[in-house]
């Protein structure tokens, strides 16, 4: 199955925000490249099949995330969000360590879930990320019940929660929106407009031009902005994030963006147009384009950026040394969590001899 060719979008050169400090701007570009240097370390390590299950990379996709993220408020008990497969960079901002992210992608018996599960299926309610069901569109309904809380108790808090082209063309999808838009839930959705639902194009998943035009069909406001646009995606990102404070309700953000890598790894994208790839990675990278920006208002100094590369690259080494030969879990430890009162080990049929 192919598609046209999809030109990149053309860049803008927007302000850098107001409220943003110098310390803040450098502090995003360290997430984002925590985020590509993390997933670059985690595609060494799956080719080496020491990453269990599937690696899905946001290659293209890191600027959207770090900057959504970064418009919520952070800390114990603030605001809440749900990634999905290719938000990494949303967990990072969140207070995600590398080595939980890659303890959690290789299975250790000390990861976020002990073994149990892999990818982002993973929780820190205190710090504020709720893992993703597997299901597309499933975090909605849950994200709105969240929010709905949050309101019924007059916290200031928001939730925001991503969802893929794709994914708002399944059924709970519209159910959690609907219901959320009815309830004035304190939710801040991005759409991933990213081209691609595993191999289906766009233009055969929905009738629409833009996703946004699908969030308007519930009453709530929406807005498409460039997704590898970091200013742009946090502008909106941060007035939607206040609107939702203030009791205003839900607020839909589309962002336009691609997705330079397969589903996963061991998709071979074979279905991409010739040169769409290349074309999106020399026109229109997240990565590329902030440096440009921060570059040309002097704020920051290329020795700046060098010095946060250098420690990233550090951190990532360091975080890959302790977890790589860190211990499986025992099979017994599937247990407990499942049953009230888990077998005796010596009881089961695989243990040990």
């Amino acid at each position: 199955m192919t598609s046209r060719a999809i030109p990149a979008t053309e860049p803008s050169q927007p302000a850098i925000p107001a409220d943003l400090s110098r310390g803040q701007l450098l502090e995003i570009y360290r997430y984002l490249r925590l985020t590509r240097t993390l997933e670059e370390r985690l595609t060494a390590l799956y080719r080496q099949s020491k990453v269990i299950g599937g690696l899905f990379r946001s290659l293209g996709q890191e600027g959207e995330s770090v900057a959504s993220a970064y418009a919520l408020e952070r800390g114990r008990h603030r605001d809440i969000l749900s990634p999905l497969i290719r938000n990494l960079g949303s967990l990072l901002v969140m207070g995600a360590k590398p080595v939980e992210i890659l303890r959690q992608y290789m299975a250790k018996a000390d990861g976020p879930t002990r073994g149990r599960d892999t990818n982002v299926h993973f929780n820190d309610l205190e710090l504020g990320y709720l893992g993703q069901i597997s299901h597309l569109g499933d975090m909605f309904p849950v994200m709105a019940g969240i929010t709905l809380t949050f309101k019924m108790r007059g916290e200031p808090r928001v939730g925001l929660v991503y969802i893929g082209d794709g994914g708002t063309s399944t059924g709970t999808f519209h159910e959690g929106l609907n219901f959320a838009a009815v309830q004035r839930c304190p939710l801040v959705v991005i759409g991933e407009y990213n081209h691609w639902a595993y191999s289906t194009p766009a233009e055969k998943q929905f009738g629409v031009k833009d996703l946004a035009e699908k969030a308007k069909g519930y009453g709530i406001p929406a807005v498409t902005v460039d997704g590898n646009d970091v200013f742009a995606v946090y502008a909106a990102s941060k007035h939607a994030v206040e609107r939702a404070r203030r009791g205003k309700g839900v607020h839909f953000i589309e962002v336009k963006t691609y997705r330079r890598k397969g589903h996963a790894e061991h998709d071979d994208q074979h279905y991409v147009p010739p040169g769409e790839l290349e074309r999106w990675a020399r026109e229109n990278d997240p990565i590329d384009r902030y440096v440009k920006q921060l570059l040309r208002s002097e704020w920051v100094k290329e020795g700046d950026l060098a010095e946060i590369d250098a420690s990233v690259g550090e951190e990532v080494d360091r975080a890959t040394d302790v977890c790589a030969d860190e211990r499986l879990p025992e099979p017994a430890s599937a247990l407990p969590g499942v049953y009230a009162d888990p077998p005796a080990a010596d009881t089961l049929w695989f243990r040990r001899v």
